[in-house]
């Protein structure tokens, strides 16, 4: 494969260790709340056709939802992620995916897609679309 027959490819599946994908795969099984609300809305292509998937494992991570066309991450977190040890953890998380796979995260609270599920499917739009 030459340089501009990678540049046209989208999304190169890559292996994916067993123990990762066998915790994506519990993962899904056991979605919070707040990500069952907000895969109602993204699934299928119902937020402006972008298509979505859940739990997906990227490296030694698993996104809670990745858009492959947009290189979007949308990350909803939980009161663990709001410690300082947390925010420090995803913030270097944040920045090995965008460095690595050039991945842009989206992060929301769950409190806050519960309550204004509206505003968060608005960011995402603009995320995917930024005109």
């Amino acid at each position: 494969m030459n340089d501009d027959d990678e540049q046209h490819r989208i999304w190169v599946p890559e292996t994916v260790s067993r123990p990762l994908l066998l915790a994506a795969r519990r993962l899904r099984r056991e979605m919070t709340e707040a990500e069952c609300v907000l895969w109602e809305h993204l699934r299928a292509g119902r937020l402006g056709g972008w298509r979505f998937r859940r739990q997906h494992p990227v490296d030694r991570f698993v996104l809670d939802f990745y858009c492959p066309a947009a290189r979007l991450a949308v990350e909803l977190d939980g009161a663990q992620h709001h410690t300082p040890d947390g925010l420090a953890r995803d913030a270097e998380r944040d920045d090995w995916l965008q460095r690595r796979h050039g991945i842009t995260l989206l992060r929301f609270d769950n409190a806050q897609l519960l309550r204004q599920t509206d505003t968060v499917l608005e960011h995402i739009r603009q995320a995917l679309d930024p005109r």
